[in-house]
């Protein structure tokens, strides 16, 4: 045994050392790639729930804004006669905006109910509500007799069921803006809220290209008689469509925390009125000007183009499907550029611009050809993308996460009453007393400067990121960064 190397003594020794070694690099190397394999999936689940929530919250206010949209052109065009004759042309359509009004004086209540709901039980299943209550008041609205039928019981029913639209969609915008917003990045906010603010010109969009399409095939004592019905019947398969996807969405990340931290309110209304009136007086003022521009362009340029200028009513539909056609692609891009750029300079300069527009869009349509329409709307709509795209970030952001629906469903409903509710009825009053288009384009500037002073009045984005960060903290998952 003396004469056995020494060297070759130790090499056992130094095998299983070297055994052992190996054995726990790959023990290591193993748990490193566990643990690089649950970040990598947790990280692609989050990037899909990110684009399902984006699509689910895109989705479901086009499909509900094609519901309203449909409305609104109905009220236009066919509802003056059918539901409220008159021997005024102009007192039938008057009467008619009458009820399109209707819709937005109902949509606080859907706010108060639906956005208190939405901060206690989730933004999940009052969404879910709130798309079945629309489409069930619009299939309604396309089998309602007309008045030559039932008489003064039409025009009723009809307000009823557009009060209930209006309760739906007062419910509806504030969840859909957090349901994008709370599953992605607090720095892209402007971005993935954008996707509830595509909803209304994308539904606008379907709703008249619908319409146009229905009034290209049938003749006009046709539309009138039966074809206006197709497109209000036809909201029962978008709707069931848009419940199947949202039916497959997980509750967001943001409540699932307050959930875990018991943080959720108890009377989340009165706390936003007491604890956070500057928030919500901000954020109901940035709505006016956007609200009153956009019924210009959609809903009352239809009725002055056919009534004053003459043109036929498919051109006129035509001029919004095109404006809408590029609203759906400039929506998620204004959102995008407002992360880039102080959200709030991009919403003032575009407030700006709406109040002056309006005094050159109505001398270049004066002679009453297409081209200059078409231009016209298009301009204003796109006007309308930088102040709406980056408006549901700007609104989401002004209230803490654990009030964030409530307030920006009470925002976004009150600022409805004193915009986009009367603003097509203003319209038609200021036209039939002055008959002339300038008190029309005063009134489009007052209510961009009052949006102007919303703007000034509230806050910055970065407040509410850091909001949501002390929010998410507590329940992050932790992954070890060594082994």
């Amino acid at each position: 045994m003396s004469d056995i190397p020494k060297g070759d003594a130790q090499a056992p020794g130094q095998a299983s050392a070297q055994a052992l070694g190996q054995a726990s690099a790959q023990a290591l190397g193993q748990a490193s790639a566990q643990a690089s394999a649950q970040v990598s999936c947790r990280a692609s689940d989050r990037h899909s729930g990110v684009r399902r929530a984006f699509v689910a919250s895109l989705t479901g206010t086009a499909l509900e804004w094609y519901d309203f949209a449909v409305y609104s052109a109905a009220a236009a065009l066919v509802f003056g006669d059918l539901f409220f004759p008159s021997e005024d042309p102009l007192t039938g359509t008057l009467l008619a905006f009458s009820t399109y009004a209707v819709g937005y004086v109902s949509r606080p209540l859907g706010g108060f109910v639906f956005g208190r709901l939405g901060d206690v039980i989730g933004r999940k299943k009052v969404l879910i509500a709130t798309l079945v209550l629309i489409g069930v008041a619009t299939f309604l609205i396309g089998v309602l007799p007309a008045y030559s039928s039932v008489g003064v019981a039409a025009p009723i029913a009809l307000v009823v069921l557009r009060f209930a639209q209006g309760v739906g969609v007062g419910g509806e915008w504030g969840g859909a803006v957090l349901l994008s917003s709370e599953f992605g990045d607090p720095r892209r906010r402007g971005f993935y809220a954008s996707a509830a603010q595509v909803g209304p010109p994308a539904g606008n969009l379907l709703a008249n290209g619908v319409l146009a399409a229905l009034g290209a095939l049938l003749t006009e004592a046709q539309f009138e008689a039966w074809g206006w019905r197709v497109a209000f019947l036809f909201s029962g398969v978008l709707v069931a469509f848009g419940l199947w996807i949202r039916a497959k969405l997980e509750e967001t990340p943001v409540f699932k925390a307050m959930e875990a931290e018991h943080s959720r309110p108890e009377a989340p209304i009165r706390e936003v009125f007491t604890t956070q009136p500057r928030a919500l007086l901000a954020a109901i003022l940035c709505r006016v000007g956007p609200d009153v521009l956009y019924a210009m362009f959609t809903v009352f340029v239809l009725t002055y183009a056919t009534q004053e200028l003459g043109m036929s009513r498919g051109s006129a539909l035509a001029a919004v499907l095109i404006g809408s056609s590029i609203q759906v692609f400039l929506m998620p891009l204004a959102g995008a550029l407002s992360d880039r750029v102080d959200r709030r300079v991009l919403y003032g300069g575009a407030a700006v611009a709406a109040g002056v527009w309006p005094f050159v869009f109505f001398p270049m349509i004066g002679g009453g050809t297409w081209l200059p329409l078409a231009a016209g709307v298009v301009v204003g709509l796109v006007i309308h993308c930088c102040l709406y795209g980056p408006q549901a970030a700007f609104i989401a952001e002004q209230f803490a996460p654990r009030l964030r629906y409530t307030g920006s469903s009470l925002a976004y409903t009150l600022a409805g009453i004193i915009g986009g509710a009367v603003a097509p009825l203003l319209f038609t009053t200021l036209l039939s007393a002055y008959g002339t288009w300038a008190p029309l384009a005063v009134y489009i500037a007052l209510a961009s400067a009052v949006s102007l002073v919303g703007v000034c009045l509230g806050r910055g984005p970065e407040a509410a990121a850091d909001e949501d960060a002390a929010l998410a903290a507590p329940a992050a998952d932790t992954v070890p960064t060594r082994l």
